[in-house]
């Protein structure tokens, strides 16, 4: 069931790379090492592909918004899986996994075709 719009995903998109490039030194655990890494770079990968998503807050609109969500779920599914993944459970893992399953859930629920007609000038969305 998608229920979040587009527009909204946007708002979360920047909101949430944001969070994952400060959470390491907010949260305390920006030791160099691939617990502050890992977070940091997918929160910039965010930023860059939301500027280029097919959206209303995007600049480029080169990146269609399917392909936005799945990148959105598999970058969620490594950030969850990371702590394990590269070694750092035993030094922190809980913002990884919620931010990640938070991730995961809102590329599931969001909309597949945004919400205004100025978005994608001239595509046709299967309407």
């Amino acid at each position: 069931m998608r229920f979040i719009p587009t527009r909204i995903h946007g708002a979360i998109d920047y909101l949430t790379g944001l969070a994952l490039i400060m959470a390491p030194f907010v949260l305390g655990f920006a030791d160099n090492g691939p617990a502050q890494w890992v977070p940091m770079i997918l929160g910039a990968a965010i930023l860059v592909m939301s500027l280029m998503t097919d959206y209303e807050l995007s600049l480029a609109r080169l990146i269609p918004m399917r392909a936005h969500l799945g990148v959105d779920a598999a970058g969620g599914l490594l950030l969850a899986a990371s702590p394990w993944l590269f070694g750092f459970a035993d030094q922190v893992f809980w913002p990884h996994l919620i931010i990640g399953v938070f991730e995961i859930a809102v590329a599931l629920t969001t909309n597949t075709v945004p919400d205004t007609a100025d978005v994608g000038v001239g595509r046709d969305y299967g309407r």
